[in-house]
């Protein structure tokens, strides 16, 4: 049996390619044409923050970008997701409180974010500090949340490393950038030692021979003999 495929004129592809290409740019988007930061959202931490008994560990990244705008948006996604862990552990009636702080920043999740960096640290605080955190990060955002396009913020940014810097300069004394003597051969320095040696014998016998010529003092020396006191001697 033949099948018969369904014959698509141009102009179905045109809106099929149309379609196809606004729901990609929906996924890289990140922006908000309403702001989805309440009013009394203060008031909704506060109440959350005044509802525990205890500060809770959580932990908040140490070395994120210092972006004016990213960096609250990257916080707020991180804040995020310890109230939706926090929401697993809790009591009912702090179930509550926390999805209503979580309702605030939920906006976050409408961006396509990606995964949290290998090279970013994490460094223990308590619940109080990280809902301290979220309603200055909200602070921030709530002017620029509907005037601005977040699309270059969907990556988390870490801080440079403090080991891939180049240290600061700073001068240093001459005597640490003079530079280094050349040092001596290794054979030079052991043919010193003997040819001071052989140095010192040659004063030595210098020494020696000078004394046997130079007569004492009162000493005296005998005369010369002639050559006529020669012959003498030899007859």
């Amino acid at each position: 049996m033949t099948v018969l495929a369904p014959a698509w004129s141009p102009t179905t592809y045109l809106l099929l390619l149309l379609l196809l290409s606004s729901g990609l740019s929906r996924t890289q988007d990140c922006s908000f044409q309403h702001s989805p930061i309440s009013s009394d959202f203060a008031v909704k931490i506060r109440e959350l923050s005044d509802y525990l008994l205890q500060d809770y560990p959580v932990t908040v990244a140490s070395n994120l970008q210092d972006e004016e705008l990213c960096g609250a948006l990257w916080r707020l996604v991180l804040a995020q997701r310890w109230m939706e862990r926090l929401k697993t552990v809790a009591g009912s009636k702090m179930q509550g409180l926390l999805e209503r702080v979580n309702t605030e920043i939920h906006f976050v999740t409408k961006c396509a974010f990606q995964p949290p960096p290998s090279c970013l640290r994490f460094v223990q605080t308590n619940i109080s500090r990280l809902l301290q955190e979220t309603s200055e990060q909200l602070v921030a955002l709530k002017p620029w949340i509907t005037r601005q396009n977040f699309s270059r913020c969907l990556e988390l940014q870490c801080q440079p490393d403090s080991s891939t810097l180049l240290p600061p300069w700073s001068p240093q004394p001459l005597e640490a950038t003079a530079p280094t003597a050349p040092q001596p051969p290794l054979l030079l320095l052991l043919l010193l030692p003997v040819g001071l040696l052989l140095l010192a014998a040659a004063w030595c016998l210098h020494w020696q021979r000078t004394r046997r010529r130079t007569p004492r003092p009162g000493e005296q020396v005998p005369p010369v003999p002639s050559p006529q006191d020669l012959l003498l001697v030899e007859h």
